[in-house]
């Protein structure tokens, strides 16, 4: 809590009450970009803390800067157009990207931390050793360095409960990989002596900010790593010989999601359904959209709720039957 001398023992925010937060605002956000750095900020961690140097990031410190963080959704969400300016100033076509764009403009325009620095180079000798994401500065005075991550992976393992296990699916990513980049290389390049070089001499204290999803065979439920918190985000997939027999269980109105989509669940209002509609399509047809494309498809279900808004009910990828054997093999090298 803060008192009126000043800051007194930190106060944490606890995970349950942003989870029920968030929930409760993407019912109520409506310009997509604003329930995304919503979803940014509020969602469950991929990871837990690895220590000692895996520390998480939090985007608030007090239960009065995340009051203040939800008034602020709620105000840029009547007055997008700023931010929907900034967004479409340069081209944006990597999920990565997108969601440095909004965590920068909350630490930017934001009621907590102030951003000081990002995507600040570090050079030796002129190679580029590495880039940090963000330097910023919370209201009480600490001097953080954030890396962010936003990644969605699929399981092919056999129930092991072991990070390697999660591959992306491109088959060009793995958690393990990540994780022990982001651990060695990243969160480090700030206390690197060369740092004070950049002009952002430290210290700084290393934070790492992971999001996303994590998807599931359908019908296995496989030991979660110890690495994992638990309360992550989790779609399923099925392979396209599969998808028939899944999909005869689900919603009936699906579409494929674009990429700079992948952050928070989609959500259509009323008065936006009928143009939705528009995209929506049966299974089988989502199927023969699907069947062109090399590698995994990810679609959403949606439902249609009382209010006759159309609302996601889950996410997942379609993949080809030759998909989890390559993937197996991909998480064992």
């Amino acid at each position: 809590m803060t008192t009126a001398d000043g800051p007194a023992a930190h106060v944490a925010v606890a995970p349950g009450a942003c989870a029920a937060t968030l929930d409760t605002l993407l019912t109520r956000l409506r310009e997509p970009a604003v329930r995304d750095l919503a979803w940014l900020l509020l969602s469950a961690d991929l990871l837990r803390a690895q220590p000692p140097a895996g520390v998480l990031a939090t985007p608030f410190d007090t239960p009065q800067e995340f009051a203040a963080t939800i008034a602020w959704l709620r105000a840029l969400d009547a007055a997008p157009a700023p931010l929907q300016h900034d967004l479409t100033a340069t081209r944006i076509t990597r999920l990565g990207r997108y969601a440095e764009r909004l965590l920068g403009w909350f630490l930017q325009h934001g009621p907590a931390a102030r951003l000081i620095a990002a995507g600040v180079p570090l050079r030796h000798e002129g190679i580029t050793l590495g880039e940090c994401d963000f330097l910023l500065q919370t209201q009480r005075g600490a001097r953080l360095h954030w890396e962010l991550a936003v990644k969605c992976y699929l399981h092919a393992g056999a129930g092991r409960g072991r990070l390697a296990d999660y591959v992306g699916p491109n088959l060009k990513d793995r958690f393990d990989l990540k994780l022990a980049h982001v651990l060695n290389h990243q969160l480090p390049m700030s206390a690197r002596e060369a740092f004070a070089s950049t002009g952002y001499a430290g210290p700084w204290t290393p934070q790492m900010f992971i999001k996303g999803w994590l998807f599931y065979r359908h019908g296995e439920t496989p030991f979660d790593p110890v690495e994992l918190d638990p309360a992550h985000g989790r779609g399923w997939w099925v392979t396209r010989s599969d998808w028939p027999g899944f999909a005869a269980e689900q919603a009936c109105k699906w579409r494929t999601l674009p990429r700079l989509e992948w952050l928070a669940p989609r959500r259509y209002e009323q008065h936006e359904a009928d143009a939705a509609e528009q995209t929506l399509v049966d299974a089988d047809t989502l199927a023969a959209q699907t069947s062109h494309q090399h590698g995994p498809a990810m679609v959403v279900a949606f439902d249609e709720d009382s209010a006759g808004n159309l609302v996601e009910r889950s996410r997942g990828f379609i993949v080809p039957d030759e998909w989890p054997e390559q993937a197996q093999v991909y998480a064992r090298q």
